[in-house]
């Protein structure tokens, strides 16, 4: 794995840098969000908390803060903390929803909503967090932010459909794979980013650092999420190791493998994911091409380029704890323990 191991502990330090930097206001945040999911409808208390209570890095919600912060934004205000709530809801939501799609039973550690309580309640009680997420966006009244958040939550709907659309190509195009988590992941990550830079009034160079820093982030984190998928060993990421693969996404490793296996492995793929459902078998001699062609080494590899453009976008600020600590912050999604 090369040195993704050793560097664990000190991205997550960088990690929990952010989240000192910004722990007042984070704890404002949660309050917030508390409050707009409360409902005259018990159910929906119940599935809203107990899906935002079973865990979560909030790390949107961070990035938002952050980057407010270093572009300026001072907090006479509140502005920072609603909207830091927004980009968490709109987060929130979208994994409820994807949990109903991927029919997933686990996420966190934890039964998902939608095993405890049903696909049509969660995707009811989703919709009920963009709901209150649009409240928040009306009621800051910035135009440039409401059309940056209204946008990203239409990019983020048609990256599950793109995915949907070609779940089980085996041959899957690279150039598509980024396509996919470019809308499913990383626009979500800029728009927090950007968001920041929007409330503290910055100018367009800055405004477009700060979208750049976190695209490149949140493509990097899902490569790193993909690949990691495959590690040959239980990580504590609260998901089955091999979980995209029995669902039959096609990542960044099996694009590798795709592209450089020969023409048997190629057809073994190939029908492995026409497949309604995938068995252990299947998974063990996928693992086992992955490991020959050093597909996961390889997919870490192309994350890391992100994470340098990532950390560089960030070279027009003056230098500040603010700056480091995003900066430092890139290497979180490449090497974080958790």
């Amino acid at each position: 794995m090369g040195s993704v191991i050793p560097l664990k502990k000190s991205a997550n330090s960088a990690y929990l840098d952010l989240k000192n930097l910004v722990s007042d206001r984070l704890a404002e945040v949660e309050k917030l969000i508390e409050l707009k999911l409360e409902s005259k409808v018990g159910l929906i208390n119940k599935m809203s908390r107990y899906h935002l209570k079973s865990g979560g890095k909030r790390l949107r919600a961070l990035l938002t803060l952050g980057s407010a912060k270093l572009a300026g934004y001072t907090k006479d205000g509140t502005r920072d903390i609603n909207l830091s709530a927004c980009v968490e809801l709109i987060h929130s939501a979208t994994l409820l929803h994807d949990d109903v799609i991927d029919e997933s039973d686990l996420r966190r550690g934890f039964k998902t909503t939608n095993a405890l309580w049903g696909n049509q309640s969660s995707i009811l009680v989703g919709d009920y967090l963009l709901s209150r997420c649009f409240e928040i966006m009306v009621d800051d009244g910035d135009l440039e932010i409401l059309k940056l958040l209204s946008s990203t939550s239409a990019k983020i709907a048609q990256g599950e459909v793109m995915q949907l659309e070609h779940k089980g190509e085996a041959d899957l195009l690279e150039e598509t794979y980024i396509d996919i988590i470019n809308l499913k992941t990383a626009a979500l990550f800029s728009a927090a980013t950007k968001t920041g830079a929007c409330l503290a009034g910055s100018n367009d160079k800055e405004k477009s650092a700060l979208e750049s820093y976190g695209k490149n982030l949140g493509l990097a984190f899902q490569i790193a999420d993909d690949a990691l998928d495959y590690y040959s060993k239980e990580l504590i990421f609260g998901k089955k190791i091999g979980k995209d693969f029995y669902e039959g996404k096609v990542t960044l490793p099996l694009i590798i493998v795709f592209q450089r296996a020969n023409n048997n492995e190629r057809k073994f793929l190939i029908e492995t994911f026409k497949k309604t459902e995938r068995n252990e078998f299947d998974f063990k001699k996928t693992l086992e091409l992955i490991k020959t062609y050093k597909a996961v080494e390889d997919s870490l590899q192309r994350a890391e380029y992100f994470v340098n453009v990532s950390h560089d976008a960030l070279g027009i600020f003056q230098d500040c704890p603010e700056k480091k600590i995003l900066q430092n912050l890139t290497g979180f999604s490449l090497n974080r323990s958790f």
